[in-house]
């Protein structure tokens, strides 16, 4: 396989670096039910000497906890009444990179395996190469790119926990929505995250504001899914971690406060293995091809069905709300924003857009989900319905499942995911749902307190 570009590292450059002292510390890492990067930091001589060789493990709690990693119950992969045992990390050394906000580091992403070396099904980016393969068997390839909103604190992680999350202070005090000045006020930090991650093996676009106080966005040029789904999860990561060393914090909750949430939109498109159109046909309406259509028809038809997917989290269901520009119906526009479906581009560049996923979406899960629905249209032969004139919000479409109760039980039920996806995984991810919602149906909020201490 070739390098993923010139940034990043071959199994030969990373030794040489160690070697010469210039990496003393290498990350094996993969990515968790909740989309984030767990792992190990190796020494890098003991590295090359074992971990490259032999490989490490980890305990499979790791695919069976909450957010807090609290064991929970109801996993067939793991629990109490199984030991919890390990799960073996394979290296994937297509991902090695330098970690550049890090002195001396790489990084290597793996994919995981049991002992008897059968895949863990429950893995994310397991599940997505799944799907892959499904598109692979077709001759396609999957192209992405993930648009990421966050907010930025003036406020440490620290200080953030001190304070329970109230009263913190944003980078930007009113809109900056594409304001060069309101990005200037943080582009210290905003070069810092741009040029690290350029350094890291990330093709950087640009930069904008956002709508909510203190909220921007870091675009990056759109890649084939796997990679872009890797990259994501690095990128989550060291955002964090760049903030925190900078005295500032950032979150990419859905919906931080009541005003505009934080977005995941999704930019997908196919193309033959030879990286031949395979979504375009200028002899048809719109120059969409029929694969195009049926591939749009088939993510709308189980949008309901996979939301769980694009929002896995109680708070992602607060961000769908009219006249935000995130989608409440389930409908496709050409450029349109207001629906669930934006289609954008032409020729080379024709792509669906999902506006349905937040900035909390695990990103394998999301694009294996779109796949998913998406060969399934072809499968059927599903018909595009008409496009969405005007206002989304105002039409008679069905609704996106409005709270995690609701896409738990569309997910579970649903036999396009079942049949794509596999029981054992429709399974796991309901268990996940479930975890979750006992988990704040036994919190009390502020909310309640506000409306109850006193009054009631």
């Amino acid at each position: 396989m070739p390098q993923r570009n010139d940034r990043h590292l071959t199994q030969e450059q990373l030794r040489h670096l160690i070697e010469s002292g210039d990496i003393d510390t290498v990350v094996t890492a993969f990515t968790d039910m909740q989309g984030r990067l767990q792992g190990k930091r190796f020494h890098a001589h003991h590295f090359l000497d074992h971990v490259a060789q032999d490989g490490t493990e980890g305990c499979d709690y790791l695919l069976a906890v909450d957010v807090d990693m609290n064991t929970v119950e109801g996993y067939a992969t793991s629990g109490w009444d199984k030991g919890y045992g390990d799960m073996e990390f394979v290296l994937d050394w297509d991902t090695t990179r330098r970690v550049a906000h890090q002195p001396g580091t790489a990084m290597i992403q793996c994919d995981l395996v049991w002992p008897d070396h059968r895949p863990v099904y429950a893995s994310p980016r397991g599940i997505l190469r799944h799907q892959l393969d499904r598109l692979a068997e077709r001759g396609w390839k999957a192209y992405a790119g993930t648009e990421l909103e966050f907010i930025v604190f003036e406020n440490t992680y620290e200080d953030a926990i001190e304070r329970d999350y109230h009263g913190l202070t944003p980078a930007n005090r009113y809109n900056v929505d594409y304001s060069l000045l309101g990005t200037a006020r943080i582009e210290p930090l905003l070069r810092e995250l741009r040029n690290s991650l350029y350094e890291s093996g990330l093709n950087v676009e640009s930069a904008k504001g956002e709508c909510n106080f203190g909220q921007h966005e870091i675009g990056f040029l759109y890649d084939e899914a796997l990679v872009t789904a890797d990259n994501h999860a690095f990128y989550k990561n060291a955002a964090k971690e760049i903030a925190a060393t900078r005295g500032e914090s950032l979150t990419f909750m859905a919906k931080y406060d009541e005003r505009e949430g934080s977005s995941c939109h999704i930019h997908l498109s196919l193309r033959g293995e030879d990286g031949s159109l395979v979504f375009t046909d200028p002899d048809r309406p719109g120059g969409r091809s029929e694969l195009y259509e049926q591939f749009i028809a088939g993510v709308l038809a189980t949008a309901a069905d996979f939301t769980l997917l694009y929002a896995p989290n109680i708070n992602s269901y607060k961000r769908f709300a009219d006249g935000t520009f995130a989608p409440t119906t389930i409908g496709w526009g050409q450029d349109n924003r207001t629906c669930a479906v934006r289609l954008v581009g032409h020729g080379a560049g024709a792509r669906m857009e999902n506006r349905v996923p937040g900035a909390d979406v695990n990103p394998y899960l999301a694009l294996a989900a779109m796949i998913a629905g998406g060969l399934h249209g072809v499968e059927q032969q599903l018909t595009l319905e008409a496009p969405i004139e005007g206002n989304a919000y105002d039409s008679d479409k069905p609704r996106v499942p409005n709270n995690l109760a609701a896409a738990r039980e569309a997910f579970h039920s649903s036999a396009a995911a079942r049949a794509a996806l596999g029981e054992e995984i429709v399974d796991h991810y309901t268990n996940m749902a479930d975890v979750e919602i006992r988990a704040f149906g036994a919190a009390v909020t502020d909310w309640e307190r506000r409306r109850g201490f006193e009054r009631l």
